[in-house]
C-alpha cells in the first residue's frame, strides 16, 4: 500500500509534510510518496490579502483530493479558510508547536529596540496591524516570498547565503515577522532576535499547527461515531491527531468564522487547555493599528462543540465592542 500526500513545493511545505508522512507511514507500516501541487499562492504576485488571503494556498491541494490525485493534504493550518469542501475531513491536527510570532532584525535588535522609522516587513496585515500598536513609529512594509527570501531582506541574519535575493531586494529591511513554527521546522531559529510574547502579538487562528486533509471515506470516525470499519489510512490518521490541539483550534477557527474573517484579516486569536478549562483570546486591530478591541473567555466544554460556542461567544462580544468596524469585517 502506498499513500500520496499532497504538497506545495516550498522548503517548508515540503519539510512539514515529509515530518506528516514519516509519521503516517511509522503509524501505518505502509510507504509514502509526495505529490508536489502547484498553488495559486506559488504563482501569482502581489500581497496576500489583495490575492484573497492565505486560502489560495489551499485550493490546488484540496482539488487534488478530489480528484484523487493524492491521498493526504498537508496545510499550515493557519492557511485553511474556515469553510469545509464538500467530500473531504480535516483527519487530523498533530500536536501543535510554538504559536509565537519572531521578530528576525539585524544585529539581533528587540522590538523595543529598533530605531524611530525603522522598516519591518511582513506579508500579514494582522502581524502589520499588532506591529503598529506596539510601535507606531516604525515603517511596516509589505513583503512575500518563501522564508529565506524574507530572511534575505534583513542584513547579518545566521544562516543568510547569496540565492535568498528576489528581484533585487535583499538587505534592505531592518527586520523581519515570521512565525516561529516556520523557522523551527527548516532549523532557522538562529535567525530569531526575539520571540513576540501573546500580549504583544497573538498568533493567527490555527498558527503553530498542521491540517491533513483527506477523502471522506478515508477519514477516521469521529468521536461518539459506531463507525469501526474504516481501514488503516483512517487509523494512522486518527493516531496523529492531537485533542488539545484540535480543541484550541476549533475554538479559533469558530472566532473567525463568525466575524467572517479572512485568513489575513487583521484579527489574533489563541487558545489553549488548562487543566479542565478551555481558553480562547482574540484581538481584532485596525490596520492602521489606532485602535484594538481584545478580550478572552473560557470553558468548561471540553468537546469540538463546546469549543466551538466558545469562539462564536468572544467573537459576539468583540463586535459587541464595534471590531465589525475598526477592521471593516463582513459580520454584523
Amino acid at each position: 500500500m502506498t499513500v500520496r500526500i499532497g504538497t506545495r513545493a516550498s522548503k517548508l511545505a515540503l519539510t512539514q509534510t515529509q515530518q506528516t508522512a514519516d509519521q503516517l507511514a511509522a503509524v501505518g507500516g505502509f510507504t509514502v510518496e509526495l505529490v508536489h501541487i502547484k498553488t495559486e499562492g506559488d504563482v501569482l504576485t502581489g500581497s496576500l490579502s489583495q490575492m484573497g488571503g492565505t486560502g489560495v494556498f489551499v485550493a490546488a491541494l484540496r482539488d487534488a483530493l478530489l480528484r484523487e490525485a493524492c491521498d493526504v493534504a498537508v496545510h499550515s493550518l493557519k492557511d485553511l479558510p474556515t469553510g469545509g469542501t464538500p467530500g473531504l475531513a480535516l483527519a487530523a491536527t498533530p500536536k501543535r508547536v510554538d504559536v509565537r510570532d519572531v521578530l528576525c532584525a539585524r544585529d539581533g535588535l528587540k522590538l523595543a529596540d529598533l530605531p524611530r522609522g525603522a522598516s519591518v516587513g511582513t506579508g500579514s496585515p494582522r502581524r502589520a496591524a499588532q506591529l503598529r500598536v506596539a510601535r507606531p513609529d516604525l515603517q511596516i512594509v509589505d513583503i512575500r516570498g518563501n522564508v529565506d527570501t524574507r530572511l534575505g531582506r534583513v542584513p547579518g541574519l545566521p544562516g543568510n547565503t547569496t540565492d535568498a535575493v528576489v528581484s533585487g531586494k535583499s538587505c534592505d529591511l531592518d527586520a523581519v515577522v515570521l512565525a516561529a513554527a516556520g523557522l523551527e521546522r527548516i532549523g532557522r531559529l538562529d535567525a530569531v532576535s526575539e520571540f513576540l510574547e501573546t500580549d504583544v502579538m497573538l498568533p493567527a487562528a490555527g498558527q503553530g499547527a498542521l491540517a491533513i486533509e483527506c477523502r471522506i471515506a478515508d477519514a477516521p470516525p469521529r468521536p461518539g461515531s459506531n463507525d469501526g470499519s474504516r481501514g488503516v489510512l483512517a487509523q494512522s490518521l486518527a493516531a496523529l491527531d492531537d485533542v488539545d490541539t484540535r480543541l484550541a483550534v476549533t475554538a479559533e477557527r469558530a472566532l473567525l468564522a463568525r466575524l467572517e474573517a479572512g485568513c489575513a484579516a487583521p484579527v489574533g486569536a489563541y487558545a489553549y487547555r488548562k487543566g479542565s478549562m478551555l481558553y480562547l483570546e482574540a484581538v481584532v486591530c485596525a490596520v492602521d493599528g489606532t485602535a484594538t478591541v481584545r478580550d478572552q473567555r473560557a470553558t468548561d466544554g471540553l468537546t469540538e462543540v463546546g469549543a466551538t460556542l466558545l469562539g462564536i461567544e468572544l467573537a459576539e462580544i468583540l463586535l459587541g465592542r464595534g471590531a465589525a468596524d475598526i477592521a471593516d469585517l463582513a459580520a454584523s
